[in-house]
């Protein structure tokens, strides 16, 4: 009797996405099955061993990822429930047979499906049922990886170590460096720190209002390009490590432009959020793009800043950096 096995990794993190994995096992208790617990109990390093044996061994796995944006947008339930969906269909795509459904813990995330009849809810499963067990395992390692990527692009909140969790340190330099794409605005002290708000009519709160001040500057700033005879390549270029703003080329240089708005243009305007750490950040975007659009290498690579400001959105200046 085949058991697909449920665990989600990133219920409670300030940062970083909610992932939960799905697992089936050889019915055969190979001596590899026998050594699976709770991710928790594990070392890295044998977590790490333990994922790629998991993945090598097992007759299906498969993994549900909800980023920070959605979560905010439709709840850490929801989220759960879209996530754990998410890791069911990877796994039925590779059409391996089951017939029961172990999920860690009391709650029922395919309630309302066809497959709720097959479920049951265990709290502790993720020791006591080794499917469940390497589902923690593998969505333990790829969340861990992926936020140890994310610290290459934002340095300076130390997500390799704490990987995403509300450490003083991590709180402390979210005080100094203010929050990233990636944390959870919805999350307190962060719903309190942007001013986040949700109601029964849907989402009310200051990083909708930044999103479309965002896209409004970027419009003002990619026209302001193209009268200077720009070719739009991308706009609001985005993946699961770095974002470009606009990517233009002109001549022989193709442009990758960050676009910051301000009120007004005291301080510095919009140019005074460019710090060395956010240029480390830009060229890595670049860097990647380039190396995932190979047809540009040829033309030369320049990073560029676009600062705009007011209620009409004037692009004060627009200059190459690097």
């Amino acid at each position: 009797m085949a058991i697909l096995g449920i665990d989600e990794v990133g219920r409670g993190p300030l940062a970083g996405p909610l992932v939960v994995g799905a697992v089936i096992l050889p019915e055969e208790r190979s001596e590899w099955i026998l050594k699976l617990k709770d991710s928790k109990k594990l070392s890295v390093k044998k977590r790490e061993k333990l994922n790629g044996v998991i993945l090598e061994g097992a007759l299906a796995a498969g993994l549900g990822w909800v980023f920070a944006d959605e979560l905010d947008e439709i709840g850490i339930s929801e989220a759960l429930r879209v996530a754990t969906r998410r890791a069911v269909k990877s796994v039925q795509s590779l059409h391996k047979p089951f017939s029961q459904i172990v999920i860690d813990g009391k709650v029922n995330f395919l309630k309302g499906t066809a497959l709720e009849k097959f479920v049951s809810t265990m709290p502790k499963a993720d020791d006591l049922v080794r499917e469940v067990s390497a589902a923690s395992i593998i969505a333990k390692v790829a969340r861990d990886n992926y936020m140890i990527e994310l610290a290459k692009k934002y340095p300076k909140y130390g997500f390799e170590k704490h990987v995403g969790y509300g450490t003083a340190k991590h709180l402390a330099a979210i005080r100094e460096f203010g929050i990233t794409p990636e944390h959870r605005r919805s999350f307190e002290p962060i719903r309190t720190m942007v001013g986040f708000d949700k109601d029964g009519d849907g989402m009310k709160d200051v990083v909708k209002n930044t999103t479309i001040i965002g896209k409004r500057a970027e419009e003002k700033v990619t026209e302001f390009l193209k009268c200077r005879g720009h070719e739009i390549v991308a706009r609001n270029f985005k993946t699961k490590f770095y974002e470009i703003d606009i990517i233009s080329t002109m001549g022989n240089s193709i442009y990758f432009t960050e676009v910051k708005y301000r009120k007004s243009g005291d301080f510095g305007g919009g140019l005074g959020a460019i710090t060395k750490g956010k240029l480390k950040q830009m060229k890595f975007g670049a860097e990647s793009f380039l190396e995932f659009r190979k047809e540009f290498l040829e033309l030369d690579p320049k990073l560029a800043v676009a600062s705009v400001s007011g209620k009409d959105f004037k692009v004060e200046t627009w200059f190459s950096v690097i």
